[in-house]
């Protein structure tokens, strides 16, 4: 039965850079069709993820700390259409692109696995709200605003103080009142908590934290506070569970009763519809080892693990994917 729906991988960004020959039919990373398959993936988001520094025609470990030049954003915005591209060449008759709710449950009745196109840094409009709709038409149905860096919607997580509280820029407002309109699902992870309050402030529709955990469990700033989580949930919204161990234990390494427990935590936080996954395989050094999951198709051993912790059957099922369906539904 196909009963997964992960909010966030890299692995697209990430096979643009690997050996040729490999694609999500055959590949060493964390995510292929036959994991998928075998873990009954109902539907992946795929994120066309750019981290712009890297496009700078500057040495990145000399640059300092001056804002990003506008020909990076350019070069990032042209990677992201890039990986786009890439993720319609990859459909077979096992995947293909979803742009909707009714399209994911359509494609599931014939047993075909959804690829919904998702872009990790809204700074690569540049400016110019026009993309946004550039990026519907390409399929887009998700935006994380931000990732580490200020762009022009606003500001990323982070230790210092006054950049957390700081909000969208007006661009941001705008971005996130057109998404709206479009049908594209805000996503508030990576965003600075001003920003995360200003999206729960203008969006009319319910918003995602993608790939975030609980602050309480794990201090560090990428996750969500006690007050975020339950007013993500009391908005419609969700919050997808992320494998990174540095949001899970502030460490190089995790188990998985620390995803058991940051799930029971949101649970018992915003209640039991605003859990869901966003895996962030292919986003970070994944190692594999005992106690852990290192692919996609060992998922099982999650939803074991939530078990044991104590999450019934509708919890984990909602988990899996009727909360983040939900929210499709709703959002896009």
């Amino acid at each position: 039965m196909m009963s997964l729906i992960d909010l966030h991988c890299d692995t697209i960004s990430r096979l643009m850079d690997a050996p040729k020959g490999e694609c999500l039919a055959v590949n060493q990373l964390s995510i292929d069709v036959e994991g998928m398959e075998s873990a009954g993936t109902l539907a992946q988001f795929f994120a066309c993820f750019v981290n712009a520094v890297s496009f700078e025609n500057k040495d990145v470990h000399t640059r300092g700390a001056e804002p990003i030049s506008s020909e990076a954003w350019e070069r990032a915005y042209l990677a992201v259409l890039a990986m786009a591209d890439r993720l319609e060449q990859e459909q077979n008759d096992k995947i293909k692109v979803a742009h909707s709710a009714e399209e994911i449950e359509t494609n599931s009745v014939d047993g075909v696995i959804s690829a919904v196109k998702t872009v990790e840094e809204g700074g690569v409009i540049n400016g110019n709200l026009s993309r946004i709709d550039e990026l519907y038409n390409k399929g887009i149905r998700l935006i994380t605003l931000t990732w580490n860096h200020p762009n022009c919607l606003g500001y990323p997580n982070s230790r210092d103080k006054s950049i957390m509280e700081k909000g969208l820029t007006e661009l941001g407002c705008r971005t996130v009142e057109r998404m709206n309109e479009l049908g594209i699902l805000v996503d508030v992870s990576h965003l600075s908590d001003g920003g995360f309050w200003d999206c729960i402030r203008i969006s009319k529709t319910p918003v995602c934290a993608s790939h975030s955990n609980a602050r309480a469990l794990c201090g560090h700033p990428r996750n969500l506070s006690d007050h975020m989580i339950r007013t993500l949930a009391e908005n419609g919204g969700v919050a997808g569970l992320n494998f990174y161990p540095a949001f899970l234990t502030g460490r190089d390494e995790a188990v998985l009763d620390d995803i058991a427990r940051h799930a029971v935590y949101m649970i018992r936080c915003g209640g039991e519809d605003v859990a869901a996954i966003g895996t962030d395989f292919d986003g970070f050094d994944n190692k594999a080892r005992d106690g852990w999951i290192g692919h996609v198709r060992e998922m099982e051993a999650v939803w074991d693990a939530m078990k044991k912790r104590g999450v019934t059957e509708r919890q984990l099922d909602k988990i899996m994917s009727g909360n983040a369906l939900r929210v499709i539904r709703d959002a896009l």
